[in-house]
């Protein structure tokens, strides 16, 4: 990493221990103001004393953990029961369930006509012809 693109000018030529001591405000981005109110909170006044403040710690290790946390019992058993939903409504997402001869239906299959092609068409033909 570039020193240079996290410290004010000022402190460019300087070393990690002469750094480490330096105010927290030649931190880039940290103003003489932000550095009085890390002193007022936390007695904080070096860059040195920023990176031993128990609660930099605390919060670096808590998003450190969180990076590679596991899954918890509660929310492996919601993912399971996910995917067991999913795969019952769509069965066919599965490879083993789908049939590797149908690849697609090339032509779509005839459509009956229902107002006409229906299990009492003899008897409406018949009606049909007495005049009902």
């Amino acid at each position: 990493m570039n020193i240079q693109a996290i410290v004010d000018t000022s402190f460019h030529s300087k070393s990690f221990r002469e750094l480490a001591e330096a105010p927290v405000s030649a931190l880039r981005g940290v103003s003489a103001s932000d550095a009085r109110a890390l002193s007022l909170a936390f007695g904080v006044n070096t860059i040195g004393e920023l990176a031993k403040l128990d609660f930099i710690k605390w919060a670096t290790a808590i998003q450190t953990l969180a990076e590679v946390e596991n899954d918890t019992p509660a929310e492996l058993a919601r993912e399971i029961l996910l995917d067991d939903a999913v795969e019952m409504t769509f069965p066919a997402s599965d490879p083993i369930s789908v049939d590797a001869g149908v690849t697609r239906i090339e032509v779509p299959p005839e459509m009956v006509d229902a107002a006409r092609d229906h299990q009492h068409a003899a008897q409406i033909k018949a009606n049909g012809a007495k005049g009902k």
